[in-house]
């Protein structure tokens, strides 16, 4: 199976690939927080080292500022010594069997960074597999939920984005979203 994916929606090229997020040259890059926004374990905490203490302090200016993030929220921040120039911080849910409104959560927090980045004028963005590691969320579950909510949004905001990628960590996490990528009805409303 090929390592990059590529569509394009609502004139916006959506890309499926393995690698490193925070080795991204895009406009910004999507933490997968925790709401405390603190470096935390997996995908934040390889951010966070490689943002550096700025990228922290601004993390922790905001948590200060608002209190801990809610579930489904984002916010934005300089990104330290990343290639991307911003970060944008969000918290998926914990899975709790899928019977908490997980599914909803998810599908928020990937509109509520994609929304700011539109309002941030960014051009380009890429995505973690949110809440699929030390939140436990299924990624044969999770990745259906992201990619119908991406594109649902670059399907009502279109050409408001030039890329959209997601950036998968292992070979398996990649090939459940590019199955559930060829799984999505083409035409059927997303959320």
């Amino acid at each position: 199976m090929s390592e990059r994916f590529a569509a394009e929606v609502g004139g916006t090229r959506l890309v499926l690939l393995r690698g490193d997020i925070t080795t991204q040259d895009v406009d910004a890059i999507v933490n997968a927080a925790n709401p405390e926004l603190t470096p935390g374990g997996g995908v934040s905490g390889a951010i966070h080292r490689a943002g550096g203490p700025a990228l922290t302090r601004a993390a922790a200016q905001i948590r200060r500022e608002r209190g801990p993030l809610p579930t489904g929220e984002a916010v934005i921040t300089p990104s330290g010594k990343l290639r991307a120039r911003w970060v944008i911080h969000t918290v998926g849910p914990v899975w709790r069997g899928g019977r908490h409104r997980e599914a909803d959560l998810l599908a928020r927090a990937y509109r509520s960074s994609l929304a700011l980045a539109v309002a941030h004028l960014l051009r380009s963005i890429a995505f973690p597999s949110i809440s699929t590691g030390v939140y436990g969320y299924p990624v044969e579950e999770a990745a259906p939920v992201a990619l119908r909510a991406v594109r649902g949004f670059l399907r009502a905001h279109p050409q408001a984005l030039d890329e959209v990628r997601f950036v998968l960590f292992s070979a398996g996490d990649l090939a459940a979203y590019r199955q559930a990528w060829e799984g999505l009805p083409a035409e059927a409303p997303d959320p």
